[in-house]
């Protein structure tokens, strides 16, 4: 299958990050010596794709400052003599595009992604990649090229995470059959209770026909709390669509906890060691 376009929202306060979210953007935490956001785009970039939408805050500037060019930095690595260190902050070789999300509108994970719903010419699959955590793979590999290679065509396919059967009650676990097509997400199951010991991690491939499911659910005005984009792909596939479940061969870095920024930095700096 042939995917051209991503989504990356980034829109979100970071509340769990709080303080220091309060002046980085949560995309823009730093892994080693980039943002995490980052790993997802030059995965991406890898997997063929060729436009990233962001979803951005209404104050967001850090993400479009880093991507963008600066010309006067540029000038002093030439005079420093430092000019080979240009192709650090070289602006990566892909279309990047940025559409602002309300702060005082609906919230939930469907949002921003029904944003690019407009975007998209009818039949075409896009990937959704949320930009606060990513998947690293050592070798240089790209996870996202692997889970549209796992994806049939027209379909859809969402990335699953091992982790140890003592950890699934913090998180959402993955039901599939012997076939790994996916059933459904069991929230926070007792670890004797979990369905499997991989976790969905919000990374997709999803067809055209689950986008406009996600765009028409973000759409309604009937919903309390909050948008999941978990929803509407529960119906989809109550409703027959098949959804394949790719297991991550790299390692999940995620900087929405201390805990799990603190695993991701000490990993990747040990790599680079």
């Amino acid at each position: 299958m042939n995917i051209t376009k991503a989504i990356i929202p980034v829109a979100g306060w970071g509340t769990r990050r709080l303080p220091i979210t309060k002046t980085i953007e949560k995309c823009m935490l730093p892994i080693g010596n980039r943002p995490i956001v980052d790993y997802t785009v030059q995965d991406c970039i890898k997997a063929g794709v060729t436009d990233i939408y962001f979803i951005v805050g209404e104050e967001s500037a850090q993400i479009r400052d880093f991507y963008r060019t600066n010309i006067d930095l540029n000038d002093y690595l030439k005079r420093s003599g430092k000019a080979d260190m240009i192709e650090l902050i070289r602006p990566p070789k892909v279309n990047l595009h940025y559409i602002v999300q309300s702060t005082y509108g609906k919230y939930g994970t469907a949002v921003p992604v029904s944003l690019v719903f407009d975007q998209l010419i009818a039949g075409e699959s896009v990937v959704v990649l949320m930009g606060d955590d990513a998947i690293y793979n050592p070798d240089g590999s790209s996870e996202v090229a692997r889970m549209i290679a796992a994806t049939p065509e027209a379909g859809s396919a969402l990335l699953g995470v091992e982790i140890p059967r003592q950890e699934v009650a913090r998180y959402g676990v993955l039901k599939m059959n012997t076939a790994y097509e996916f059933e459904e997400i069991v929230e926070k199951p007792q670890p004797d209770e979990a369905p499997s010991t991989m976790i969905n991690v919000s990374k997709y491939v999803l067809s055209y026909d689950i986008m406009r499911q996600i765009h028409d659910y973000a759409q309604q005005d009937s919903v309390a709390g909050e948008y999941l984009i978990t929803v509407p792909i529960n119906e989809a596939v109550a409703g027959g669509a098949v959804m394949k479940v790719v297991p991550a061969q790299g390692k999940y870095l995620d900087s929405g906890t201390i805990e799990g920024w603190l695993d991701a930095n000490n990993y990747i700096i040990k790599q680079q060691t």
